[in-house]
């Protein structure tokens, strides 16, 4: 069974046609998130610090609203335009998970993201028992 997900009216509004999210099983997968306003939708430009923090808060959002946490992702994808970023994008993003508890993890560097944006993560999450 699929159940397609996507966050009430206005927030994170969706730029092309996606869902936020879509549950096949026992299984969530969550599309990548871009450092949005989740108001307005519009790619926050910043230092690489407050994007990645961004993207984090919107991840949040959507595992929250689909009724889980960073607790049960099992693998994530990271995307970022360059590796010099490597190091800032690991700090914060680790700092959402328990320490010897992270998932499995493919980092990638691209030649541009959605938006312009310099990072982008999406996730993978175990819902079941």
């Amino acid at each position: 069974m699929l159940e397609f997900i996507t966050l009430p009216e206005g927030k994170l509004p969706p730029v092309a046609p996606y869902s936020h999210a879509v549950r096949a099983g026992d299984f969530l997968f969550v599309t990548g998130q871009l450092a949005e306003d989740p108001d307005t939708g519009e790619v926050v430009k910043g230092s690489i610090e407050a994007q990645t923090e961004q993207v984090m808060d919107n991840l949040r959002l959507v595992l929250e609203h689909a009724g889980t946490s960073f607790e049960n992702v099992v693998m994530s994808r990271i995307f970022v335009t360059d590796f010099r970023y490597y190091e800032t994008v690991n700090q914060i993003y680790s700092s959402r998970f328990t320490s010897g508890r992270y998932p499995g993890r493919t980092t990638v560097g691209v030649t541009a993201l959605a938006g312009f944006g310099d990072v982008e993560i999406d996730l993978i999450v175990y819902c079941g028992e």
